[in-house]
């Protein structure tokens, strides 16, 4: 198609009337492509080369024009927005190189003259005399006679040239005369490939601006880019925040105080702003401090004798109303310091004093009272200066009074004017404090539901798609599928779901056709943990992303929607033929608006308001560190970090040792994370490695009548080690060995026998130098290392459990004296930290580095009562129901004598029971006479060298044989 001709007005020299005049443009315009170039002929064997031509192009870089010299070549670019000459003289084998300009590929028409004669070529860009560059030739140029245009042809010279041209030429001259482009059109000059004449199809990109947020557009021939530098946004369209939307969100990335920028709306259009975040513990303050300095002098009052104070917190009122918007509370400190300036002229008076608050509305009360009832704290605690006033500042006194508080009334705040106007008579002075606005807690965050079956959804309004759409919310379940949000349009839709407990898989609609993105987690993700989703798509890209750690990022086609599509109705949590959701989603937010999921469940069924589940009702019966996992309807105990076993984690696992049965669990040489450290380990962890400890708690319980014996032995690749051992006469001996001693530093017990045949169960907890010990249920025993010890247990290798076998220089006290013949009995739930090597060695399936040598067989080691099971119904002689039972008589063939015998047996009773009665009355008094006046006590014989109860009883009874559980309270001799 042809373009336009465009009538230019031109102002004649005026004669006697002035006339205008419209003469017919020369614009003739060729459109070059990546695959076009034209060529036009030129004087040849001529000593001066002069071309010029007007382009326009959004590309930084392309070839213009290149002709070939009889010695050399010359050669017109366009490099990184500048016009750029390369000259080339074969005999001289010299290159020279000048340029021009800069950002000449912002799609306008720029001009570009090339001369170049005798000894110097010149260069000037859009006709400025202020831009030529001039260099020097070596020697005389003579011209080839050929000119080819838009780079894309094949010529002689081994250089690699510039990318090809794409854009728009016009006004090209050669040896200073305007090539006719018509003519070339009707094939009477030049000739070309790929070219469009007459007309520029050149696309502007940046119209309309896709950046959003203020990024700044630039553009090739194919693409548009936006720089986001200093917006606070980023991402391929500048749409999604920097920052994260409050101080609670900091908290939860690990941040402590401190100022901080956050984005409440996240990609909607209120700016990122900064604000004081205070982070104590589990409570979060957002701070937004004003203009106004403490104690402020209130004076200059206008003619009607009113002072107005505005308070400022250089922020817009959007930027404010977002932060108590989302927060549970908010309060605001105000202080009026008076005298002789009253305050609300209470009881009854109008006020001579107010503040305004949000959406300009005035208020008469102040901190520490409430609204509409005018009074100060004072006058709510009944303890003003004045007790007929309900403020300090209204008894109108000299001397300097005070009225403060904290206005708490989230609704009203915050501050922003006050009107003071009691302080135009003689002596009257008032200074003001309006402290910062403080809001605790964040609702959108926190903002949550539960759904409880895979049918259960909530259902919002269509949602209008903009030029981009970013979704984002956190989710947890135990479940390995289901569809968390589902948008289906007429023409558009957008999913996102679970699958496989591991992947995230979200599609949507560009331009009818599908487009998928997934991301995989290397953990799965239904471990009943919140885990963060995100998901764009704008003009460029989709993109996805899980916790911050994957990402997956498509390029959308260029034909994709670029005008804002309608969408469908939004399904939360399920779908008409997907798999629902089960679990919990909060913080959903799309395109800057965060969904009350909370207010919607309240009134659909099979979702609850928050992320309650059957956790936070029945957690608590998971004992011993086992961990709550949500299920459907239900609940597990995960005991994986724990040293019991059992559906509630209450079973203790141990084994009894024969003589020589040793077990030794190792740890991996220094690699990945270990579950011994500090840092609470996460489920599903790999095995421990070695690692450096300055506290450990060691748990065991054991029971045994051999001594010495060692119990636990906890070694490392350096001379450190732990050991607990019973010594010859059975008393419990702890010794730690950590370097900077001469000798190991040990903890005796030598007031109990533990080798009694007992359960015993042994606590050892050690932080830095205190060590405490707590044995059975007596008193905590607390114990500290000599400031000459080292607090690091260096590179924990192994832990051996009844026996050592270790390589390397070892304490030869344990080996000479505890080590032989080896323990013998029973050790149940050991644990050192979140590492139980008896349960590993007893659990085939679980794959740690664990070995046993001699018999070891898997035993409770406690006292099991006595039960004996119920006889079955068919061996039960009494059981009505008994196979083949039957009454050894019938009725119809009683007779009186059997009458008779039956009153006779039941006298005889009588008379027994009568009897005893008696002898047992007898036996009571002969037996509280016998022993009034003295003090007796029933304990066994032999209790009094007994270390405890429990060695009493055998003292006392060397055949009884009975294992005493460690928990009973009575003990029955």
């Amino acid at each position: 198609s042809k373009s336009p001709v465009f009538a230019v007005p031109v102002c004649l020299p005026p004669q006697r009337n002035l006339t205008f005049s419209c003469s017919e443009s020369n614009s003739f315009p060729v459109f070059f492509n990546s695959t076009s170039f034209l060529q036009l002929p030129g004087q040849s064997d001529s000593d001066t080369l002069s071309v010029s031509l007007s382009f326009r192009t959004w590309n930084p870089s392309g070839l213009l024009m290149f002709t070939q010299l009889a010695d050399g070549w010359v050669e017109l670019g366009l490099t990184e927005g500048k016009v750029t000459i390369f000259m080339s003289m074969t005999l001289k084998n010299t290159r020279i190189g000048i340029s021009s300009g800069s950002g000449l590929n912002d799609g306008q028409w720029h001009s570009v003259h090339l001369n170049a004669l005798e000894n110097h070529a010149m260069l000037t860009i859009d006709g400025d005399e202020a831009s030529t560059v001039r260099t020097a030739i070596p020697n005389q140029i003579q011209t080839g006679g050929t000119y080819y245009f838009g780079g894309n042809f094949l010529h002689s010279n081994s250089r690699s040239l510039q990318r090809s041209f794409q854009g728009c030429m016009q006004m090209i001259h050669i040896d200073n005369h305007l090539v006719d482009l018509r003519d070339v059109e009707q094939g009477l000059i030049g000739t070309y490939e790929n070219v469009s004449l007459d007309m520029c199809a050149i696309v502007d990109r940046c119209v309309p601006n896709h950046c959003e947020h203020g990024g700044r557009c630039s553009q090739t021939w194919d693409a548009f880019s936006c720089n986001c530098s200093g917006t606070g946004y980023t991402g391929a369209t500048c749409h999604s925040s920097l920052y994260p939307q409050s101080c609670e969100e900091y908290k939860h990335q690990g941040k402590s105080s401190g100022n901080y920028l956050i984005d409440p709306d996240g990609s909607g259009s209120i700016a990122p702003f900064r604000v004081t975040c205070d982070i104590i513990e589990d409570t979060v303050w957002t701070t937004l401090r004003n203009n106004l300095s403490s104690q402020t002098s209130v004076s200059n009052p206008d003619k009607e004798g009113k002072a107005v104070l505005q308070i400022s917190y250089n922020l817009t009122n959007e930027q404010v109303l977002t932060v108590t918007h989302r927060a549970d509370k908010c309060e605001q400190f105000v202080a009026y310091t008076c005298r002789m300036s009253r305050l609300f002229n209470s009881p009854d008076g109008n006020p001579f004093t107010w503040w305004v608050g949000r959406a300009n509305k005035k208020h008469s009360y102040w901190g520490g009272s409430g609204p509409g009832i005018q009074k100060c704290a004072c006058g709510i605690e009944n303890n003003c200066t004045d007790p007929r006033r309900y403020c300090n500042c209204d008894a109108d006194l000299r001397s300097w009074k005070e009225d403060a508080g904290l206005l708490i009334y989230k609704d009203h705040l915050p501050v922003s004017e006050v009107v003071v106007g009691d302080t135009s008579r003689s002596g009257s002075e008032a200074k003001l404090t309006v402290g910062p606005l403080k809001c605790q807690g964040d609702r959108d965050y926190w903002n949550m539901a539960s759904f409880g079956s895979p049918a259960s959804s909530l259902h919002f309004q269509s949602v209008s798609q903009q030029t981009s759409t970013d979704i984002s919310f956190y989710f947890k379940t135990s479940s390995t599928y289901g569809v968390f949000v589902e948008n289906l349009g007429t023409n558009s839709f957008f999913h996102i779901e679970l699958r496989g407990g591991s992947v995230i898989l979200f599609s949507l609609d560009v331009g009818g056709e599908r487009v998928e993105l997934s991301v995989r987690s290397s953990n799965l993700l239904n471990d009943d943990q919140w885990h963060h989703v995100e998901a764009e798509k704008n003009i460029k890209e989709a993109v996805l992303k899980l916790d911050s750690l994957y990402q997956d990022v498509k390029a959308l086609p260029p034909e994709g929607h670029w005008k804002p599509q309608a969408y469908g109705d939004l399904f939360i949590g399920a779908s008409s033929g997907q798999r629902g959701f089960l679990g919990c989603i909060r913080a959903l937010r799309i395109n800057g608006v965060t969904f009350d999921l909370e207010e919607r469940a309240k009134v659909t069924s099979g979702v609850t308001p928050g992320c309650q589940g059957h956790c936070k009702n029945f957690g608590m019966h998971c004992k011993n560190g086992g961990r709550c996992v949500e299920l459907y309807n239900a609940y597990s105990c995960d005991c994986s970090l724990t040293a019991y076993d059992g559906p509630f984690c209450t079973n203790d696992v141990g084994g009894y040792f024969e003589t020589g049965t040793v077990v030794r669990y190792d740890f991996l040489s220094q690699a990945g994370p270990s579950l011994l450290g500090e840092v609470k380990p996460t489920p599903g962890a790999s095995v421990p490695v070695e690692s450096n400890l300055t506290k450990e708690e060691l748990v065991f319980s054991f029971s045994t009548y051999s001594a010495p014996s060692i119990l636990v032995y906890i070694s490392s690749r350096t001379q450190d080690y732990m050991a607990v051992v019973l010594r010859h006469n059975g008393t419990l001996q702890i010794r730690y060995s950590l370097g900077g001693l001469s000798e190991p530093y040990t903890i005796d017990v030598d007031h109990r026998n533990m080798a009694n045949g007992q359960p015993h169960s042994v606590n050892i907890t050690r932080s830095l130098r205190e060590i405490k010990l707590q044995l059975d249920h007596y008193p905590l025993a607390t114990y500290n290392l000599p400031e000459s010890s080292d607090t690091h247990f260096n590179l924990v290798k192994s832990i051996f459990l009844g026996k050592v076998f270790e390589t390397g220089q070892i304490d030869p006290i344990l080996i000479e004296r505890y080590n032989t013949p080896g323990f013998v009995g029973c050790l149940s739930r050991v644990q050192l930290n979140s590492v139980a090597p008896l349960k590993a060695a007893l659990r085939s399936s679980m794959t740690v580095p664990v070995s046993t040598h001699g018999i070891l067989v898997p035993s409770n080691c406690g006292a099991s009562p006595l039960t004996i099971s119920p006889m079955i119904s068919a061996n039960d002689p009494w059981h009505i129901e008994a196979a083949g039972a039957v009454f050894p008589f019938k009725e119809e063939n009683t007779s009186s004598d059997d009458a008779d015998r039956n009153f006779a047996i039941i006298g005889g009773i009588i008379s027994v029971v009568i009897f005893s009665v008696l002898c047992i009355l007898v036996f009571a008094i002969r037996h509280l006479f016998r022993h009034k006046g003295s003090y007796h006590t029933n304990e066994a014989k032999g209790a009094e060298s007994a270390d405890c109860a429990d060695a009493a009883i055998i003292v006392n009874d060397p055949a009884f044989t009975e294992t005493i559980d460690e928990s009973k309270k009575e003990w029955f001799i």
